[in-house]
């Protein structure tokens, strides 16, 4: 009976409903410093010509893009800055993470490289019977 009662305490204990460690794959590192930047926070309505001249004073921007959604055309709520220099980059990420536009607070960090399908996909389960 006391087994019974341990184990019902465990069960609705704060310790048995602990998230497990985040594995190494989980966590992910910084970017590394590259002319590309990723914008995330953007408003709705914000456009790609309102994030170029947002990133512009920073230094020269080649691209600024505003993710958009294909139905109903309005912002994902994420976009690219893509400068000519590593520290016009750097700029842009001093002077404009953190900061509002569009009366949004926006983040500013460098890009990470696009993961190919074969990284972000498991492969298939085995059944046992092949």
């Amino acid at each position: 009976m006391a087994a019974a009662r341990t184990g019902f305490r465990r069960l609705f204990s704060i310790s048995a409903f602990s998230p497990p460690a985040p594995s190494a794959a989980a966590v992910q590192q910084a970017a590394e410093p590259s002319t590309n930047l990723f914008v995330s926070g953007l408003n709705k309505r914000t456009t790609s010509e309102g994030l170029r001249d947002a990133f512009s004073k920073f230094g020269q921007v080649i691209q600024a893009r505003v993710v958009t959604d294909r139905m109903s055309g309005y912002s994902k709520g994420f976009g690219f800055v893509r400068y000519a220099s590593l520290e016009d980059a750097e700029a842009g990420i001093k002077g404009m993470d953190g900061k509002f536009l569009d009366g949004w607070v926006i983040f500013a960090e460098y890009a990470r490289p696009r993961q190919t399908q074969a990284q972000t996909t498991s492969p298939p389960a085995s059944d046992g019977y092949h």
